[in-house]
């Protein structure tokens, strides 16, 4: 079971299992919102929802600070776009 945790010096939302990074979200801050800009998951781990964790972890920052996000990367994008569950923090 993997966990995800907040990388907020790193601008990043982590996945690790056993200590081992398995995934990640990357943002940017940049005019007052934060561009996220990669989310990835290891192959070999694909297909357990982790990505869309990555992207939910972020989400929860967000909020946390009222900051915006603009979702760059073709995931984030996809999943957050049009989506009326987060359009309290699309920029």
């Amino acid at each position: 079971m993997e966990t995800i945790v907040f990388d907020k010096e790193n601008n990043q939302s982590l996945a690790l299992e056993d200590n081992n990074q398995i995934g990640e979200c990357q943002f940017e801050v940049k005019d007052n919102a934060w561009y996220i800009t990669h989310t990835g998951v290891r192959p070999e781990f694909g297909g357990r929802g982790i990505a869309k964790k990555l992207v939910l972890k972020v989400i929860e920052e967000a909020r946390k600070t009222h900051s915006k996000i603009v979702p760059i990367c073709s995931y984030a994008a996809k999943m957050m776009i049009d989506n009326p569950d987060y359009k309290d923090v699309l920029k």
